[in-house]
């Protein structure tokens, strides 16, 4: 991709012709070029080579890439030891919140993903052409980003004088800063944005080890499905990742890549994972219809739901399609996204009993779902991606059920998996799962394994550090908080839900988004405020905007681990209930009956629970708050026993307590 269509010195562009640069811009442009873009670039020249005349010194770049938004910033200016983003509303006679936004997100891609931008200043403008004069304050945060000015297009040197008045910073190399590598990390709506409209995995996500990774699976994986097709063989792959490696991502990546080498193979990205399915199609739909309007077609909304629909399935429709007939399906490559979750025998079979009239099923779902694919005459490929740890709701079975499988059927498959399976019980953690696999003559890669996140891009060592937790091993906990996470991945403690509140609202700019988060056992949050029972509506709250009561923005409703599995959020307010409480060290499970809590007695169900506040725990891709509360004495589902040394114990890990001074 691109960095920009047009760059030069200052002292270059002035005496360019506008003939000439457009003539380079449209060059560029690989779309077809419309006379409102061409009429746009036209007014920013103009406007730029008048008030730029008085900046011998610096660089100017045009229609710069911010790959991880799919979009591209109007005008860079690199001034002294500053960065300028200018973004154009041509005729535009107010300053809309949503521009500023904008230009705000532009600036926090270069200051978060741009290596040579990490540590310049860095000053978002957004230019109304034609609205009238505003006076401006320069604030800056911490991290030498500046709050979005605003201004006309008389005022452009204006506000770069105010840039760089009094400021005697190290002027930045341009060449260098031209040269530094970009390494984005998109959210998975971002990602899956970007792939259906063509981009590939590695034109969006991180060019270090997280999308190497990527890349490196994502190449093993097309082996196996080339392989099994030239040879007509049926194939299984296990894909297994930490979270936030970007398994989902590597999925829809694949499935689009096999659709752009050979329409036949019919490849489709499955999920059983209803929020995850309803958000992206969502966000799919409405890009859709966004980019059709800014180019002048009309689509409406219904239409453009049905179009995404082949991309992302839920995996009950595909299930339910091969119940209606015993002929293979037309899809020869499928990925199964959390295929942890499958059911169990017992679940599939109650559920196919009383839900769609099948007496006689008694197949687990991975069984089922492989005898559809074995339908095939030729080859087909199945490949899996697995979460550790992932299990989180009645009857999902985990990776053994899908070895289960293979034990008596399906013996001319060839399976692949990665060797992290054996090597860590969050994915087979029974002797008898391991040595199910040990049978299966199955062949191990290492590079089916996700070992990097991607989600958490200030840290890669969320991860660990959650497993620390959930272990309570505080001195473990301690180490990866102290020496990777405290001053990359700001972790806040508190026991009032209002300042978790206001510290989230502080920490979001631009669009970033934040929301609260619970564990679906939480009941005793009610009282405060937070009642699980009160369903979110996914897409809603995922995706709209800090005007919608419904939306994450207003923190009146809390999703649980299965609204979010997933998925993610830049800032995550956790409210820890006593469902998981430590005592004497050690976890304790419960769960909510009536009036007053009960044992979690079963492995099972402890692990699910576990497993819930591992979701919780890996949904920030920037930072959290937990929020722990004080419970009541006189509430006896609440007393303060029940949540004093969960506390406790993230103050020994360190963690800062919200607003204690010395402690932020």
């Amino acid at each position: 991709m691109q960095r920009a269509y047009y760059h030069a010195p200052i002292a270059d562009f002035l005496i360019q012709s506008e003939e000439s640069i457009i003539g380079q811009l449209a060059l560029e442009h690989t779309h077809a070029l419309e006379e409102s873009q061409k009429g746009a670039w036209l007014h920013q020249i103009k406007v730029l080579q008048n008030e730029l005349l008085y900046f011998a010194r610096g660089h100017v770049l045009f229609e710069v890439a911010i790959p991880r938004m799919g979009k591209r910033a109007d005008v860079l200016v690199l001034l002294d030891d500053a960065v300028f983003v200018l973004e154009f509303k041509v005729r535009s006679t107010t300053y809309d919140q949503s521009g500023q936004d904008q230009v705000l997100d532009y600036a926090l891609d270069l200051k978060n993903f741009h290596a040579g931008s990490h540590h310049v200043r860095i000053l978002p403008i957004l230019i109304a052409t034609h609205a009238p004069t505003h006076r401006n304050i320069l604030l800056s945060f911490e991290d030498g980003l500046c709050q979005a000015m605003l201004g006309n297009e008389s005022q452009i040197a204006e506000l770069l004088h105010l840039g760089t008045a009094g400021v005697a910073g190290q002027v930045i190399d341009v060449q260098a800063w031209l040269r530094s590598g970009y390494h984005p990390t998109p959210t998975i709506i971002e990602a899956a944005q970007a792939i259906y409209k063509g981009h590939r995995v590695t034109d969006i996500s991180r060019s270090d080890a997280g999308a190497e990774n990527l890349t490196v699976t994502g190449a093993c994986v097309a082996d196996i499905i080339d392989g099994s097709k030239a040879n007509g063989r049926k194939s299984i792959c296990f894909v297994t990742g930490v979270p936030g490696a970007g398994k989902t991502l590597a999925g829809l990546n694949i499935a689009s890549e096999r659709t752009q080498i050979d329409e036949v193979e019919h490849a489709v990205f499955l999920s059983g994972n209803g929020p995850l399915v309803d958000v992206l199609r969502e966000a799919l739909a409405r890009d859709k219809v966004h980019d059709a309007k800014r180019i002048g077609r009309r689509i409406d909304k219904k239409q453009a739901v049905s179009e995404v629909r082949t991309f992302i399935q839920n995996i009950h429709h595909f299930r339910d399609e091969a119940l209606r007939t015993q002929g293979p399906p037309i899809e020869k490559v499928t990925v199964f996204d959390e295929a942890q979750r499958a059911w169990s025998a017992q679940q599939a079979s109650k559920f196919m009993q009383q839900k769609r009239g099948q007496p006689d099923f008694n197949m687990s779902e991975p069984e089922f779902l492989i005898e559809v694919m074995d339908r095939h005459p030729d080859w087909c490929t199945v490949v899996c991606l697995v979460g550790g740890g992932q299990e989180i709701n009645t009857g999902e079975a985990g990776l053994e059920e899908w070895l289960r499988a293979f034990e008596s059927r399906f013996s001319d498959w060839d399976i692949y998996y990665s060797r992290r399976i054996r090597d860590d019980q969050n994915y087979l953690n029974t002797v008898t799962g391991v040595a199910r696999l040990d049978a299966l003559q199955a062949q191990p890669l290492d590079a089916l394994h996700l070992a990097v996140s991607v989600r958490s891009f200030r840290s890669e060592h969320v991860a660990a550090f959650v497993q620390a937790i959930l272990d309570a091993d505080v001195e473990k906990a301690q180490h990866i908080y102290a020496s990777q996470l405290r001053d990359v991945y700001p972790i806040q403690l508190t026991r009032q839900l209002e300042p978790a509140k206001a510290w989230l609202r502080q920490q979001a700019r631009g669009t970033e988004r934040y929301g609260l988060v619970a564990s679906s056992g939480a009941h005793r949050l009610k009282p405060l405020g937070l009642n699980i029972k009160d369903k979110i509506d996914a897409p809603v709250w995922f995706l709209n905007g800090r005007d919608d009561v419904r939306s994450s923005y207003y923190l009146e409703d809390v999703a649980t681990e299965f609204d979010i599995q997933g998925l993610e959020l830049d800032w995550v307010g956790l409210a820890w209930d006593a469902d998981l409480w430590l005592h004497q060290g050690k976890w304790h499970f419960r769960k909510f009956k009536g009036t007053r809590w009960q044992q979690c007695n079963t492995l099972e169900s402890r692990r699910y629970l576990l497993n819930a506040y591992r979701v919780l725990l890996t949904r920030a891709r920037q930072g959290m708050v937990l929020f722990i509360p004080e419970g009541s004495a006189t509430d006896e589902t609440r007393l303060p026993n029940f949540y004093a040394e969960t506390y406790a114990f993230f103050l020994q890990i360190g963690l800062p307590e919200l607003g204690k001074v010395g402690r932020d």
